[in-house]
Formats: C-alpha cells, structure tokens, sequence
C-alpha cells in the first residue's frame, strides 16, 4: 500500500547550513531509487543528494538558495516500496561514490540555466530529468552544448561520466557532415547558431553573384575542418639563400625543355623528408579517432588558385621523384585544374598539403587542415633580410613557412622539431639528396 515517506538530507559529513544550488525534480515526477533530487554546495565541494526510495513526488519543501544541514526535509514521496534501500551518501564532484567529509576541490555549479543553453548551444536537462550525472559533469556537459539527458552513462547505476560526455561529442562529430547553404554544422546534441538573415539591399545597392560550384564544395569542406579539427599553426622562417642560387641554375638549364623550376618542386622534396622523419604528421586518425593510420607513402596535395575557386590536386610518389620531374608534373597539374581538367581521381589520396601564397604576397597564415590528413604547410611570400650570422649582420633570403597541425594527434613539441627540421633542409641543398 502506498505511504508518504519523508526524504531528508542524509549525512554531508560535518556541514551545516549548506546551499541548495540545484533542484532536478519538481512535484508530480515519478523517480527511482538512487535518482538524484538536489545538488548542494559547500565552500568545498558540490555534491549530489540521491533518493533513497522509488515513487512519485506529492510535494518539494526545497528551493534553490535554501541552506539546508542533515535531516533537513526535502520532499514528501508516495511510495510503495516494500522497504527503504539504504541512503547513498552525496556524491561529489566526478561522480565517485565516497563520503562528501573528504569533499574534492570547490567546482563552482550556476544554480539556473545559463546564458547560452537556448539558441547557441543546446542546453542542459530539463528539470524532472532522469539523467543522473555529478554537478562537476553536468557543467562540463553545459559548457560543450550538450544536453546530459541525451548522453548514456557508462558509471555506476548509468552515472555520467565525462568520457560520456567526451564520447558523445566524438560520435556527433564523426557523424556530422558540415551544413548545406552556410548555416552551420549540424550535430545532434549540439547546434551552433545559424547566421543572420540581414537584408542588405536596405543598406544600399549591391549584387547578388552565386558561389562558384567549386566553392560552394570546398567551402562546406573548410568549414567541416575548421570546426571539427583542433588547429594550431606554428611559424618559422627558413633560409633559401642557397637553393635560390640553385633553383636558378637548374632554372636556366631546362628553360629550353619549357620546364619551370619553381622553388614549390623544392618544398615537396623537403617535406617529404621531414614527414619521413616525423611520421606522425604522414598519417590521419580512423574513423573512430581512437586509432592514427600511418601512411607508407608520400602523396603530397598542392593548393591551386582557379578563376573558379581553390583546388588541392596531389602529386603521387613524391619521395620517388627528383626536383626536375616534379616540377613538370606541377606544371601539368596546375595548367590542368586552371583548364577544369582536374578528376575527382587527381584529389583523392593525399598525406600532408601545401598551400603556397609566395607568388602574391603576405608574411604568414594559418592554413585549414585538409581532412583527413593531419597537417598542412603554408608558404607566404621570401624577402631579403639581414641575419647575424659569424658575428655580423648579413642579407639572406627568408622563407615565411606557416605550420598548421591538428593537435589531437601531433604536440606542439613535434610541430617545432618538424618545421624546424623542414627548415635546415631548405638551408642545405645537399639534404636533398640525403633524403
């Protein structure tokens, strides 16, 4: 037969008057046993008080900002429970199951919904909601936009964690596949505000032009890597006095053959090298971002500048090809996207990308990684600067190089001795042929 129990605040260690920062349930909630009802705070630690009975909620006697101490009356329940399971004591910050009087360090929880949990990001968990996860998780789920009631726990009595947490994201990301017409990626759990629609005709006069077809696709690509893919880019300067000189002899030599050494064709061999060096930068990670596939070739994609947009066709076999050759199939390939020659074939299979703007202008960039490699090397345009070098100021010829890695599989310590390296080999034309 049904009974109303009274559901007090159990032992909080030696707290009294406690703040109450957070109530799930309200009345008229059907709840079970182990559920969480509030979340209180100390000066120490946030923690979570469970129910120790399964029933319906006829009445809440807490709110949020009452201070409450053990035995404090929480709510009145009817329940039918043959007997009383024996009341878990608050669980603290990470879920764990110990007694809050060894509470861990003070993880301040927003008492309401915060600023950003409607429109921006998705929100957290309605009150009332069965999800049970500690205070420190629920606000590590609020500040990635995901709403915990969605995610399923892998703890004890399906707890929450924050590899949950971690592994949702994962999935909805692996799952998304960028946002058709501009209006942001798309991910279950997760929503990224959409642009304004502004009327700018109101403004003044304008044009409408449409994007070009190779935009509109690498413009969703970009967009999927950039949001997607942890980017950092580290810089250097390479000195290229030397394979300047000899750029130019080889230049004059196959002029004739219509052969144009760029110093492009140099790049590739050097990045090679260092990629053979640094194999973790000639790989991309699996399907499941669990594992990195290390690549044992060295297909290179170079950025190309159409009238119609960027194209990255790649050139095959790097590692197996001198400078004279590839600066042939450079120029066959570019002559090749710029005509609309280029195979969907030509741009497929890629380790590591360069885009080179040296020809333009600029001193630095940060260039998007190109899915699923896991780096990309951008080339800005050389000057003349003075390096003191054998104690006095001499000009050389500097090279901006711009490094862009994806940081979940490659550290910054790696991305330094790779460009570093990347940069003694164009300092010395004789690492070419050592590599």
């Amino acid at each position: 037969m049904a009974d109303i129990k009274q559901i007090l605040v159990p032992d909080i260690g030696n707290y009294k008057d406690v703040s109450v920062i957070e109530v799930v349930v309200k009345a008229g909630d059907t709840i079970n046993a182990e559920d969480n009802l509030i979340t209180l705070e100390t000066d120490k630690a946030a923690m979570e008080v469970p129910s120790p009975y399964a029933g319906v909620i006829k009445e809440m006697k807490v709110k949020i900002g009452d201070k409450v101490s053990q035995g404090s009356l929480i709510l009145l329940l009817e329940s039918s429970d043959a007997a009383q399971i024996p009341p878990s004591p608050p669980s603290s910050k990470g879920g764990s199951d110990t007694m809050a009087s060894t509470p861990a360090a003070s993880v301040p929880v927003a008492p309401t919904t915060p600023p950003f949990a409607k429109g921006v990001l998705g929100g957290i968990s309605a009150p009332g909601s069965k999800a049970h996860a500690s205070p420190a998780i629920r606000r590590f789920a609020r500040e990635l936009g995901v709403d915990v009631a969605q995610v399923k726990g892998s703890g004890a009595k399906g707890r929450v964690t924050k590899d949950d947490i971690q592994n949702f994201v994962k999935a909805a990301l692996a799952q998304s596949r960028g946002a058709a017409g501009g209006n942001g990626l798309q991910v279950p759990g997760l929503q990224i505000m959409a642009m304004p629609v502004v009327d700018f005709a109101k403004f003044g006069a304008i044009e409408t032009k449409p994007l070009s077809r190779i935009k509109k696709i690498s413009g969703a690509n970009l967009h999927r890597n950039w949001v997607t893919i942890p980017h950092v880019t580290q810089f250097d300067e390479a000195d290229i006095s030397e394979m300047e000189v000899f750029r130019k002899q080889l230049g004059e030599e196959y002029a004739k053959q219509n052969v144009r050494i760029t110093p492009l064709a140099f790049l590739l061999k050097a990045a090679v090298a260092a990629l053979q060096k640094y194999p973790e930068f000639n790989a991309s990670l699996d399907a499941g971002g669990e594992n990195m596939v290390l690549k044992q070739y060295f297909h290179i994609g170079v950025a190309v500048d159409t009238p119609d947009g960027l194209m990255v066709p790649v050139l095959r076999d790097v590692d197996q090809k001198g400078i004279v050759q590839l600066a042939k199939e450079l120029g066959e390939i570019s002559a090749r996207a710029r005509e609309k020659k280029i195979t969907a074939a030509d741009m497929q299979g890629g380790c590591f990308s360069i885009s080179s703007l040296g020809g333009i202008g600029g001193t630095a960039f940060t260039p998007i990684i190109n899915a699923p490699e896991v780096a990309i090397l951008g080339v800005s345009r050389s000057s003349m600067k003075p390096v003191y070098k054998d104690g006095e100021f001499v000009p050389r010829l500097m090279l901006p190089l711009s490094l862009s890695y994806d940081h979940r599989v490659i550290d910054g310590a790696a991305a330094a001795r790779f460009i570093v390296f990347l940069t003694q080999v164009l300092a010395d034309t004789r690492r070419f042929v050592a590599h």
